[in-house]
């Protein structure tokens, strides 16, 4: 073992400004930024694509940004609705998390839905943009989503496979284990919080070799509670989450249904700080 710690290759940050210039990102509500409130846009979400993009254009003058990443989707629609879309931005930096909607789904194959992913990723690669693909997370911690947890690792070595076969960049969720947390999470328990999304940038940026100055964020303490109080949360997460959840699956209707990207063409992006911020 200590040999093969020895023989691996340093990291070295990156000395220089990074090479991208339009960045696109594409997918459901993970990329959208659902669970992390935009204090600047009432009813708008952050996440960390806009945390990423806020980072990438302090070394660029030109920098643009678009999201057309909608809550909600499962991934056939993101390949029909998003892929071309996102290739005549002509970006030089695309990602793209698209599956998990289909993973927790009772029912579905993670080969197939994998499948589905690589058509999209030729597509994207073929633009000649580099392209940033994400694992899944790892939900061993949360028992709502545990029993998910063998598809999302079969999903996650085909993306990887998908990653060496079109030299992509893999933003590896799986190993962040500091997001494998409630505290990292919204109410709904689906979504991460802004400390989750924050988390998730830094990781990004760990991905792509861009230097920034995102300290890691503590979250509170875990509050102390009594069996009956928590089963008393229990009981209101199910009614206000997952049974509406539920319901739209029985319906087959989406969060995202009348829902537009929130940045569907590439734009410059306002830092933290800026007057127009």
């Amino acid at each position: 073992m200590a040999d093969q710690e020895s023989s691996r290759t340093p990291y070295i940050a990156n000395e220089g400004a990074h090479p991208w210039h339009r960045f696109v990102a594409i997918g459901d509500s993970f990329t959208e930024g659902i669970g992390d409130p935009d204090p600047n846009v009432p009813g708008g979400h952050r996440g960390w694509a806009d945390r990423v993009a806020e980072v990438l254009a302090q070394d660029s003058d030109d920098f643009a940004y678009a999201n057309l990443a909608v809550r909600g989707k499962l991934i056939a629609q993101i390949v029909a609705d998003q892929i071309e879309p996102a290739i005549a931005l002509k970006p030089d930096l695309i990602s793209i998390c698209a599956g998990g909607n289909d993973v927790i789904r009772p029912g579905t194959d993670p080969d197939e839905i994998a499948a589905q992913l690589e058509g999209a990723v030729s597509r994207l690669s073929a633009s000649g943009a580099a392209v940033v693909l994400f694992t899944g997370i790892d939900t061993g911690f949360t028992p709502v989503f545990r029993p998910f947890r063998g598809k999302v690792a079969i999903y996650n070595e085909n993306v990887r496979t998908i990653a060496d076969r079109y030299d992509c960049i893999v933003a590896d969720q799986w190993a962040l284990k500091v997001v494998q947390d409630p505290r990292f999470f919204d109410d709904d328990r689906l979504h991460f919080n802004a400390l989750g999304h924050h988390e998730v940038a830094r990781m990004v940026l760990r991905a792509l070799n861009v230097p920034n100055d995102l300290q890691a964020m503590q979250p509170d303490p875990v509050p102390v509670r009594t069996w009956r109080e928590a089963r008393a949360e229990d009981i209101g997460w199910a009614r206000e989450h997952l049974v509406p959840w539920v319901l739209r699956r029985l319906r087959h209707q989406s969060s995202g249904d009348n829902v537009e990207a929130k940045r569907p063409e590439p734009a410059p992006v306002s830092l933290p700080g800026d007057p127009a911020a």
